[in-house]
């Protein structure tokens, strides 16, 4: 089980959420999810207790982006899909530093693809929050790389022909080490999430279905309406078993190599036949399954998905550094310029 970085200067004083609340006004549209997820981080953070001059938020560009000004803490507002890119350098040159990264379906899996990805692959340890809303809200409603086929946005009148990415799948297939997913009317569910985010060691992506009320209204309503939620909500939790419905009578087993949605009690089905989620596990399989599964032949899976222990970029780099700081024939300039052919001159 992970724990929180030793090396990351802790509060000498109890803090609440008020300490993390800016005095910027909040400029969302109302009915935003984004107003959720920024009641969850003024939740986690005092609990998570790092002094408050040891968080930073950093953000690209769309509306999860304005974060940094929302959040009392240090921040840094960068351009379209180069948060990640300045997260990374920020963790790698202050170790000591808890990063968080705001972003969107938009700004990371689109134009800062590349920079995703390879974060991701590079297991920077940095928390990165991608608000997928399956929608570029900010510049006005086109259709993004989550954007279910068929939509109808402004830059697909006819219906988007585009395959879209499921986020998970993209994570792991990075080689993440921490993969999980979260709906945005539950404000619980998203600061126990991010805890566990803050307690892992390498990089975190905590997809949040994020409703934008204006140009993709109720995109995941299945998911968190009141009325249907309970039976498209699988929410995971470490060595307990995938259940899921209204009533808690149905699970998730294998059948063979594939995932099969059961009813416990019928056919013999017990609650033995159900499997235990195991996020610690180190081979991503069940994970990638667990990713992928959706509405309507199964619920989508919630929770951490997956959360393996592996070796972080930033501290590999402090360890080189260390060695050869150690191992180095080289202390000075003067063993530098000293150093391999000298040529005196007369």
């Amino acid at each position: 089980m992970n724990e929180f970085n030793n090396t990351i200067e802790r509060s000498r004083v109890p803090l609440t959420k008020d300490n993390f609340v800016s005095d910027q006004m909040v400029k969302w549209c109302p009915g935003c999810g984004d107003h959720a997820v920024l009641a969850a981080i003024s939740n986690v953070f005092p609990k998570i207790g790092y002094k408050k001059e040891n968080f930073m938020f950093i953000s690209g560009i769309g509306c999860s982006s304005r974060f940094p000004y929302y959040v009392n803490t240090y921040g840094f507002h960068g351009i379209h899909g180069r948060a990640a890119a300045i997260s990374t350098g920020v963790k790698i040159a202050n170790p000591h530093l808890s990063v968080w990264m705001a972003t969107g379906d938009g700004d990371s899996m689109a134009i800062g693809g590349n920079h995703f990805i390879h974060t991701i692959r590079r297991n920077v340890d940095i928390n990165i929050l991608l608000f997928n809303n399956q929608i570029y809200g900010l510049t006005k409603g086109q259709y993004s790389p989550t954007t279910p086929m068929g939509q109808v946005t402004k830059t697909s009148p006819q219906g988007t022909i585009e395959h879209p990415f499921t986020c998970g799948e993209l994570v792991l297939g990075a080689q993440g080490t921490f993969f999980a997913r979260v709906v945005d009317n539950n404000i619980k569910m998203m600061t126990d999430v991010m805890f566990e985010a803050a307690r892992h060691d390498g990089t975190s992506i905590i997809e949040i279905l994020q409703n934008c009320v204006i140009y993709a209204d109720k995109s995941h309503g299945l998911i968190t309406a009141k009325e249907t939620k309970d039976e498209y909500q699988l929410y995971l939790k470490n060595g307990e078993p995938m259940i899921f419905g209204t009533n808690r009578d149905k699970g998730i087993r294998l059948n063979g190599t594939k995932f099969e949605a059961v009813k416990i009690g019928v056919n013999g089905i017990t609650e033995k036949d159900i499997l235990i989620h195991d996020q610690y596990e180190g081979d991503p399989g069940i994970h990638m399954m667990l990713a992928k599964i959706a509405p309507p032949e199964f619920p989508i899976a919630l929770g951490v998905i997956r959360s393996a222990m592996f070796s972080t970029y930033d501290d590999l780099v402090e360890d080189q550094i260390k060695h050869y700081k150690e191992t180095s024939p080289i202390k000075t300039v003067d063993d530098l310029m000293l150093s391999g052919d000298v040529y005196e001159i007369k």
